[in-house]
């Protein structure tokens, strides 16, 4: 039977409330090692939900725990990425609010503030469900046009702070009375015609696919009598035109690449990456979570706070004086520090605080090269050898200058790569989902450890297409094709 925890900023915020032990601080949840082994009910009340806040980690380590968290990430984010927009008159028939939306009083904007999908007045109560069903937060705030009273003009989370008297009875009495609920994914019918979009950015520094990839996955889908079309964030309008969406832009979860996520799996397109797999992947924190959870060899790592930073005497009695410092959510090594003293964790923490909230520090292993290897939906199919960047410690060297250099690339079949790395890549990519993935991995004397898993990998023409050719693209188009034939059959 799952327990419920109740998550909130101090526990000062709780004396209007009875006593009781199910109610934790936000830095207690992020700190305490033993949850991750128990099933929890998760109500997270922080004040701050916003990207990079103990808040948005709570909620994060919650999903990577298995916990049942409420709001969850996705909600979260969609509550972030919220857009002005009218009811529709459908809707106000349906929540029997024939009469608009709230009116506001004194020209002044009204507000309808949610409990667990309850409101005071009752006569708003369906469309107060309908607001909740879309955006599962436990504590609302919806805002309406005070000239038009049936547009939303803003929807956030409220804090238990601005709560007067009472307030905090009808938080008490809707906390006692919430129920669990399943939320479903709105599901549309496709055409049987199969048409992909290919998202790309054509400016991006580092981009997962470089042309000729992009060409030959359009090429190779006509063979196959698919029309895939690349299209950029200028297209977004076209997206539902589409059965399927391949994101070849480097993902991020406040990026216009998760909202596209989020929008087509949403419909009952088939989409990689998925929503799931950018959250887990982009963020090093929950990646971390999951693979303590999930039994992953990796390197030894140790997550520092903002609000009660640690030693680096601490810290480096566990991960040795020589160690890695990273944010959660960089990519092709930018936002990663190499640390060999005090002064160097100083500096570090000083400067990367300013942009997260949680920062991992990583032991340091050195090799020569990482393997990549491919892994889609289970099954490997492309590996490389990444080599460091000619004198340096990562396979990425940025120059204050502004230039990057990189090591070379050698692409292996994958047959001829150790079972015990392609055996990692399965298992780690199998506790993530059955999206693309690239499993990044050091083999240190007889230990195989697993750095990262990129929900985006690169797929390059010249590089991981250097064995299979052609075929590479065609294994990736057939998934596609396989999962809409299970859509259409469903």
């Amino acid at each position: 039977m799952n327990s419920l925890l109740i998550i909130i900023d101090s526990l000062d915020q709780w004396k209007p409330y009875y006593q009781t032990d199910s109610v934790i601080t936000a830095i207690q949840y992020l700190q305490w090692d033993e949850l991750s082994k128990q099933s929890h009910q998760v109500i997270n009340l922080c004040s701050d939900i916003s990207y990079h806040s103990e808040g948005y980690y709570c909620s994060l380590l919650a999903q990577a725990r298995k916990h049942r968290i409420l709001p969850t990430v996705e909600t979260l984010n969609k509550l972030d990425n919220f857009m002005p927009g009218k009811l529709e008159s459908s809707l106000l028939r349906l929540c029997k609010c024939n009469e608009g939306a709230p009116s506001p009083k004194n020209g002044d904007e009204f507000h309808l503030d949610l409990f667990f999908g309850k409101c005071e007045d009752h006569k708003y109560e369906r469309l107060a469900r309908y607001l909740f069903d879309k955006y599962p937060c436990p504590l609302l705030r919806i805002s309406f046009n005070a000239e038009k009273p049936t547009e939303i003009t803003a929807i956030r989370s409220l804090s238990l702070s601005e709560f007067d008297d009472h307030q905090q009875d009808l938080f008490a009495n809707c906390l006692d009375q919430f129920n669990k609920k399943v939320w479903r994914q709105p599901r549309t019918k496709k055409p049987a015609r199969y048409d992909i979009a290919i998202l790309h950015d054509p400016e991006e520094s580092f981009a997962p696919s470089n042309k000729g990839a992009l060409n030959l996955f359009v090429n190779e889908a006509k063979k196959m009598n698919i029309n895939a079309e690349l299209i950029t964030e200028m297209d977004v309008a076209r997206l539902m035109e589409f059965d399927a969406l391949f994101i070849r832009q480097t993902t991020a979860v406040n990026h216009i690449t998760y909202k596209l996520a989020q929008a087509a799996q949403q419909a009952d397109m088939v989409v990689i990456d998925d929503p799931s797999s950018i959250i887990c992947c982009t963020n090093k924190v929950y990646l971390k979570e999951l693979m303590d959870r999930s039994g992953i060899p990796a390197p030894k790592s140790r997550l520092l706070f903002k609000a009660m930073q640690p030693t680096y005497q601490e810290v480096s009695q566990h991960l040795g004086n020589t160690m890695v410092m990273k944010i959660p959510d960089g990519s092709f090594s930018i936002g990663v520090s190499l640390v060999t003293s005090a002064e160097d964790y100083a500096n570090m923490q000083e400067t990367l605080f300013r942009r997260s909230s949680i920062l991992l520090a990583q032991e340091f292993l050195p090799t020569e090269f990482d393997w990549r290897i491919g892994v889609l939906n289970g099954e490997c199919i492309y590996a490389c050898k990444y080599f460091m960047a000619r004198g340096h410690w990562q396979i990425y060297q940025h120059k204050p200058s502004g230039s990057t250099r990189s090591g070379r690339v050698e692409t292996i079949p994958v047959h001829l790569v150790p079972r015990k790395v392609t055996g990692v890549a399965k298992k780690v990519s199998s506790a993530i989902g059955k999206g693309l993935y690239g499993v990044d991995i050091k083999c240190v004397g007889n230990e195989v450890v697993v750095i990262e898993v990129n929900d985006n990998p690169s797929l390059d023409h010249g590089i991981e297409d250097t064995i299979l050719g052609a075929e590479l693209y065609r294994i990736i188009l057939r998934e596609f094709v396989e999962r809409l034939k299970l859509k259409q059959r469903s």
